[in-house]
């Protein structure tokens, strides 16, 4: 049996609430009538089976809706209410509509068996490749002014997944996200069916309840004072995240630069590595601080900010007669996954009071391990912090916070009480209509399918996710010192990313001078390009200052065994033993 069977019926275009007449106003009968049917239907709902004993009305005649779909045209008349519809060809309504029911299970079926399970098969490819002129004329992206049959649709949807790398394949390894949690993926699922945004608790209820239960909680597990005292937000990325925190770091040190901006004001300088996400630049730019005022503090050989680096430019900074702002520092680098020294730069923010922002989105992970949570010693000292579950916990994408000690900040920084969401005058506690303090106006329910996450697997099994993917990468690193052509760039690497070149038996009797690193540096774009046109396996590559080209292996999905590694080493030899 369908399930849109087993509700209620209920017309189309009636309802228990009377409209209001043409004159705009209600006559005393239409109240009446209202009020009558209102008592009735509380009285039929106090019975023990409610669903089973309303009856709002007649059974529905779907007619209309069954041609709508089939001959993607309206009927000519409409009886029920003599409205002519000629001008309405193709008109479909946005409402999930009994005679639609069939068609979303037919398509959910196939996403269920082509994207989620065939997708992550490791007898599967990765990625189908074609070139750009040969996708146009592979796939259907011409949109036309007559929608297309049922059909036509699934048709597309299963060239969609056909064409689409598929990122939950144990063998895409090229990001700082991969995997398809089964959890999280029914939380985004449901968060879509749903369509809510959160920004008011009368439209968001649970969901506002339930971010603030997982930021307090990832708050605590940071450390922030008196058991995770301070606010925070999910936020569309970790970019969008560390630009917050260059906000609410400019509102605490000169809170009038909400009003007046940054004109005629000391130039306000922010400090992060030159390892660190760009996003940092980026957004102060965005934000109008200019790509001058980031300074790029030098790191060591193996990716650290270097502390006495940055505490000369602090003081180049007073010299100068700037003002120091913050430090963004990062807990697991894009490239070489590594830690920066949280204490260190704690102690230098305090003593300048400046800003500590800790950007953990690819590292906060680690947080949930006790064996691996030293790596991050210090963060409790900082003002705010990104941390994006999407990435070391595997969570669906998008799932990025901030979070800050500061209870108040993100509030008196960003609000501007738009009267026509945000009333005072609200029947219920209007503390809970939270969007007042986010830059965007909607926002993704994204905390469900992490805390939907979290609840199916406990505390307990995100850390031995963790240490589960660690100690892949741990094995990893061991069979690259091992396996003759390999070669590290990091002895030890901190993270699960593990940078390493492959030098091909042609060149490896070559000296190592400029002429040997211009062809190792040609190595690793090749064999990305064999492999992806093969569809065996997708990993990145990239050059690292004075450094030539190498893999980056980065690790998330806890499915992976150590056969994998050994296939991962395999397809890169195999595919580059002959260049």
């Amino acid at each position: 049996m369908l399930a849109s069977e087993t509700f209620p019926a209920h017309r189309f275009k009636e309802s228990i609430f009377k409209p209001y007449s043409a004159n705009g106003s209600a006559s005393v009968d239409d109240l009446a009538s209202v009020n009558k049917t209102l008592t009735s239907a509380a009285t039929t709902s106090s019975s023990p089976d409610t669903h089973a004993a309303i009856d709002i009305a007649p059974s529905v005649e779907f007619e209309t809706a069954r041609k709508m779909l089939t001959n993607n045209s309206c009927s000519s008349n409409n009886n029920n209410n003599n409205e002519t519809t000629d001008d309405m060809s193709g008109f479909v309504a946005s409402h999930p509509a009994a005679p639609f029911e069939g068609f979303i299970r037919a398509c959910v079926d196939e996403i269920i068996k082509l994207a989620v399970f065939q997708g992550t098969n490791r007898s599967s490819k990765v990625v189908e490749w074609h070139e750009p002129a040969e996708l146009r004329q592979l796939f259907d992206f011409q949109l036309r002014d007559k929608g297309e049959s049922q059909d036509k649709l699934r048709e597309l949807l299963r060239e969609t997944i056909r064409f689409s790398v598929k990122t939950g394949h144990p063998y895409f390894i090229n990001q700082l996200y991969s995997g398809v949690d089964p959890y999280a993926l029914v939380g985004q699922w449901l968060t879509d069916a749903l369509n809510p945004s959160v920004y008011t608790y009368e439209v968001a209820p649970l969901f506002t309840l339930m971010e603030e239960q997982v930021l307090a909680e990832m708050r605590r597990i940071v450390g922030f004072p008196n058991g995770g005292e301070g606010d925070g937000i999910f936020c569309p990325g970790g970019s969008i995240a560390n630009g917050y925190a260059i906000s609410c770091a400019r509102y605490k040190h000169a809170p009038e630069s909400k009003k007046n901006g940054l004109f005629h004001a000391k130039p306000l300088i922010i400090f992060t590595s030159e390892d660190a996400h760009y996003s940092v630049e980026k957004l102060a730019m965005f934000m109008g601080f200019g790509s001058d005022h980031v300074i790029k503090i030098a790191t060591n050989e193996v990716g650290k900010m270097r502390l006495s680096n940055l505490e000369e430019q602090i003081q180049r900074c007073l010299d100068n007669g700037w003002q120091p702002l913050m430090v963004s520092a990062t807990a697991g680098t894009t490239v070489l996954g590594a830690f920066d020294d949280l204490i260190g730069i704690g102690e230098l923010c305090r003593k300048h009071n400046m800003w500590m922002h800790v950007d953990a989105a690819w590292g906060g992970g680690a947080l949930m391990s006790k064996k691996y949570r030293h790596l991050l010693n210090g963060i409790e000292m900082a003002d705010s912090v990104t941390w994006n579950p999407h990435k070391l916990l595997a969570a669906s994408q998008q799932c990025s916070t901030f979070l800050t000690r500061h209870q108040l900040v993100l509030g008196q920084c960003h609000s501007t009480n738009a009267a026509y969401l945000f009333q005072k005058d609200k029947f219920y506690d209007t503390s809970f209509d939270t969007g007042d303090k986010h830059i965007q106006c909607g926002r993704r329910a994204d905390v469900f399918k992490f805390w939907f996450m979290w609840k199916a697997k406990g505390s307990l099994g995100l850390e031995a996710h963790v240490e589960k993917v660690f100690r892949m990468a741990e094995f990893f690193t061991a069979k690259v010192r091992e396996r003759a052509g390999f070669e590290l760039v990091l002895e030890s690497p901190e993270c699960t990313n593990i940078s390493f070149w492959y030098v091909p038996p042609s060149l490896r009797q070559m000296e190592r001078n400029q002429e040997f690193y211009d062809k190792l540096h040609k190595v690793a774009p090749k064999v990305k390009e064999m492999m992806i046109k093969k569809g065996s396996m997708m990993i990145t590559y990239q050059p690292l200052r004075q450094l030539p080209n190498f893999f980056r292996l980065v690790l998330q999905n806890s499915c992976l065994e150590e056969s994998d590694m050994i296939y991962f080493l395999d397809e890169i030899e195999s595919l580059a033993k002959s260049l």
